[in-house]
């Protein structure tokens, strides 16, 4: 994709969007190759790369960081940025100013940002000074101390009503597309059925416009992965076997051999 426009055209023609999340040169390389329709480069990257426990220690530095890298690797492919804990939250004018940098420092396309009502405001002004901007419903992490950790949020009739309120919000607000995380597969269809604009789903079910995977968990990198995540490959095993296998070749002097001598 090269820009909104072509989120709208997918919903219109009822053609799914596929989105995956990454953080650096060579997956992001991957995942142009393989005709991937936008990347996002997630606050994730602060437990997937940087091994911390949650999305809230990540910077909005190596966000740009991260981001640039990616750019590179995929230099024709839709990309949008997550803006870290704590860069939206403040002043309107440092939202913009965060936003900004992101743009202009890394040449990526779009902001993400977590939340409903509460940033309407600040959907607004983005969008006006012509920042892109996807939102994030449902499960929010970097709202994970409010909501008692990882959890499938609209299971009471309140929450899914408040979803279902922030949705129209954030359409209206400008969001050109909204991220749904970890709620039930019938609330992601009744909000993709009342938008105009396009729904991503990740552990919201089949019924969204399209879905989002982290890269590391699609291939299987970790031992362990969420529910909702399909492992399209074991490549956490498949490395481990190399990484054994040099080791064993070397200390037996399999390796290196005639044939990779000068």
């Amino acid at each position: 994709m090269k820009s909104i426009n072509e989120f709208f055209k997918a919903k219109e023609e009822k053609k799914k969007i596929t989105v995956i999340s990454t953080y650096d040169y060579w997956s992001a390389k991957l995942c142009e190759e393989a005709g991937i329709d936008a990347i996002l480069v997630g606050d994730s990257l602060s437990m997937v790369v940087q091994g911390n426990d949650s999305t809230l220690p990540v910077s909005l530095d190596e966000m740009i960081y991260h981001t640039k890298a990616v750019r590179k690797g995929a230099p024709n492919t839709f990309i949008i940025v997550d803006m870290p804990f704590l860069t939206y939250h403040t002043t309107i004018e440092e939202t913009v100013k965060n936003a900004g940098r992101i743009l202009k420092e890394t040449g990526a396309n779009a902001v993400k940002l977590e939340g409903g009502e509460q940033i309407a405001k600040a959907v607004e002004k983005l969008t006006s000074l012509g920042i892109p901007v996807m939102g994030h419903l449902g499960l929010t992490p970097q709202f994970v101390n409010i909501l008692g950790g990882y959890k499938v949020q609209g299971k009471t009739q309140d929450s899914r009503e408040k979803i279902k309120k922030d949705a129209k919000i954030l359409q209206e607000a400008g969001c050109f597309s909204i991220v749904l995380e970890a709620v039930p597969a019938d609330l992601a269809k009744e909000i993709t059925e009342s938008l105009k604009i396009p729904t991503i789903g990740i552990g919201a079910g089949k019924f969204t416009d399209g879905q989002v995977l982290v890269f590391h968990d699609l291939i299987g990198i970790f031992p362990k992965t969420p529910k909702f995540v399909k492992r399209y490959l074991e490549a956490g095993n498949l490395i481990k076997q190399a990484l054994s296998q040099f080791k064993d070749e070397v200390l037996k002097g399999g390796f290196p051999s005639k044939e990779h001598e000068y």
